[in-house]
Formats: structure tokens, sequence, C-alpha cells
């Protein structure tokens, strides 16, 4: 029997981001991070949204909430109107959960699902989609410079001048790529 090895998932400090990256290089070899039901049941638990199970019909649900929070977030950092049809997907997952969100001792924000469910979960990145939509968090939403990838991030940066969603993935490839440029042309000059 041959082991299957999936894609490392991308971690992050907002969850509707780091939700669409589990889709990532969408312009180029795209990258699927949650292929099969499974997946995804791993990527809420590593969220903090563990549920008990998995269709495909919810992973299916699940990829539609991730491309609408796409859509929409492309559309807020290009300054264009929020799409009616993405807008309308993230307002029913967020209002067909049970969750709730539980003050920590330590003061910080946790979700409780209310039966463990992937909808409840969905609701949950739904509703920090909105939160970040209506533009009630710090920071901004950009576009990754890298145009195989052009994923949203929250760019919180002092003059919001960050290009990448990752400098670990896109930021250094897109520079390995300019040095890798630059030496050709050297090259080709010396020649």
């Amino acid at each position: 029997m041959a082991v299957v090895h999936f894609p490392e998932f991308r971690t992050g400090k907002v969850l509707a981001t780091c939700f669409t990256g589990t889709l990532s290089e969408r312009y180029g070899e795209a990258l699927e991070r949650i292929p099969v039901p499974f997946r995804l049941v791993d990527w809420l638990a590593d969220n903090g949204l563990a549920v008990d199970s998995c269709s495909q019909a919810q992973l299916d649900h699940a990829r539609e909430l991730r491309e609408s929070i796409h859509i929409a977030a492309t559309a807020f950092a290009n300054q264009d109107p929020l799409p009616p049809s993405s807008v309308r997907v993230i307002n029913d997952c967020s209002t067909h959960g049970l969750a709730s969100a539980i003050l920590t001792p330590e003061g910080g924000l946790e979700w409780r699902l209310g039966s463990a469910s992937v909808e409840d979960a969905l609701s949950v990145i739904a509703a920090d989609a909105i939160s970040l939509l209506a533009g009630e968090r710090e920071g901004m939403i950009s576009l990754c410079a890298s145009p195989t990838c052009r994923a949203a991030f929250v760019d919180t940066s002092r003059g919001h001048t960050r290009r990448w969603c990752d400098m670990n993935t896109c930021g250094n490839r897109e520079k390995k790529a300019r040095f890798l440029a630059n030496k050709r042309k050297e090259s080709a000059r010396a020649d």
C-alpha cells in the first residue's frame, strides 16, 4: 500500500485568509491542501475548530466558502464592489452554524462549536471573513505580489508595504527568481 503525502498547511493569524490559503498558487500550478474530506477535518482541528467528521458534500461546501472569501477579499483589496454571489455564500455560512465566542481565562478568544459539525466550523470562518471585509480588523487586505499566487492576506506592517502572503514561500521564490535573472544578465554581458 502506497503512503499518500499531503501538502503542509500554511499558518497565519487571520482565520479567513488562512482558510483561503488551503488552495495556493491559484494562477500557476494550483496546490489543493484539502483534497479529501479528512484533510478539512485536520485543517479545522489545527485552527481550533475540531469537528467529528466531514463528508464530500461538506468539503465541497467548504471550498465554495473558501472561494467566495477569496473572491470577496480580492475585490476588497482592489477596491472593487464585493460580488453579491460571494457575499451571499459568506452570509449563508455565517448564519447556518451554531458556534459561540468564548473568553479564555488568559483573555483570548476561543470558539465553541455547538455540534462539532463542519457547518458550525464554517460559520466561524465566515464570521471571521465578515469581520475582516467589514473593516473591523487591524490592517489592510492586500494581495500577494507573486503573479502565480495572488493570495489575500492582512498587511499589518507600519506603512502597509508588505508584498508577499508569506515571505518563506512567495517572497523567497520571487527574490530567488530576481537574483537568478540578474545573474543571467551579468553572465550575458560578460560574454
